[in-house]
């Protein structure tokens, strides 16, 4: 089968498309012939060996695939071959076959395509995990999402919509058109207000319930002092490059949380909760109720021109790669 190797830690630049031996489904594994394979930003680092998690070489790129059932390891109940399924891997998905636990596995509904199949996996997992799992967001809370214009921002303003919050959609002003189209109730551009008083202010003074941080650096503390009385402040990522410092005060003063969301890790070790978000997930899709947003697709001999156009920062939506 054809795999995209990573064989140096050179970048996406130095992937290369080889041929290598099919895998054998193990125990409690099952063989997936790989149609779509998603890639996100952190395969562009994860191939110069600076993300957290560092694959022996060589490995494939993309966290994030969908297909068919091929074959069943020993032991595998509930799977059929033939199923047509999705998965979160962390890495390999860039081949054309992929031996993973049947337990990562979702079952793709009807009208769902393989390509939004596979895109779904890290930004609209993380953010119903962040918002549900860890937020505990209710209905006719106030969230602000920060970062709100990139995709995991977007997945985070659409999934609490869907919950029933208030959305408030912070990031730049030439983003704010983005934020709106994917929901948003109302927007601020962060680097043209104090962002504490605009949340204040468009909250009556209140404060906002949750804050989804997916930027760091210079917003986080701003935010944090908006947070309502018991807020949750929900640490996703740090896009703006700074890892910030809170004076632990503030979460003091407020009754609040300061909330880590790991997702890659809550995979791991509760594959059944991630299962059951996921299925609610793709069945919000298959509803009409989330739209997956599809920049483009690549064949996978093309995949060096693919993790390009994320490593240049310039996708509006899933980059996929598609095999035959």
């Amino acid at each position: 089968m054809k795999a995209a190797l990573c064989k140096s830690l050179d970048g996406p630049g130095a992937l290369v498309v080889e041929e290598i031996a099919d895998p054998v489904a193990g125990p409690g594994e099952v063989v997936v012939r790989v149609t779509a394979a998603a890639l996100n930003f952190f395969d562009t680092l994860i191939t110069r060996g600076k993300y957290q998690t560092r694959p022996a070489l060589p490995f494939s790129p993309s966290g994030e695939i969908a297909g068919v059932v091929k074959s069943l390891g020993p032991g595998v109940t509930g799977v059929e071959v033939g199923d047509r399924v999705a998965a979160a891997v962390g890495y390999g998905g860039a081949r054309e076959r992929i031996a993973v636990p049947a337990e990562s596995l979702i079952p793709v509904p009807p009208g769902v395509s393989d390509v939004v199949a596979s895109a779904v996996s890290v930004t609209f997992g993380t953010a119903i995990h962040g918002l549900k799992d860890r937020g505990r967001l209710k209905p006719g809370e106030t969230v602000a999402v920060l970062g709100a214009s990139g995709g995991a921002g977007q997945a985070a303003v659409e999934i609490a919509k869907l919950m029933g919050a208030r959305v408030i959609a912070a990031a730049r002003g030439d983003k704010l058109d983005i934020c709106r189209a994917a929901g948003a109730d109302e927007t601020v551009d962060y680097d043209a207000v104090d962002l504490k008083q605009a949340l204040k202010e468009m909250t009556g003074g209140r404060g906002v319930d949750v804050v989804y941080d997916c930027v760091g650096g210079q917003y986080t503390e701003p935010a944090v002092r908006a947070l309502a009385w018991e807020g949750r402040f929900l640490v996703v990522g740090f896009a703006a490059g700074d890892i910030p410092k809170l004076p632990l005060n503030l979460l003091m003063l407020k009754g609040a949380d300061a909330i880590g969301i790991f997702w890659g890790e809550a995979v791991r070790r509760n594959p059944a909760g991630h299962r059951a978000n996921m299925v609610e997930v793709l069945r919000w899709v298959a509803e009409g109720k989330l739209s997956v947003r599809i920049h483009a697709t690549y064949p996978l001999a093309e995949i060096r021109e693919a993790i390009g156009v994320l490593d240049r920062r310039e996708a509006a939506g899933k980059v996929v790669l598609t095999l035959a």
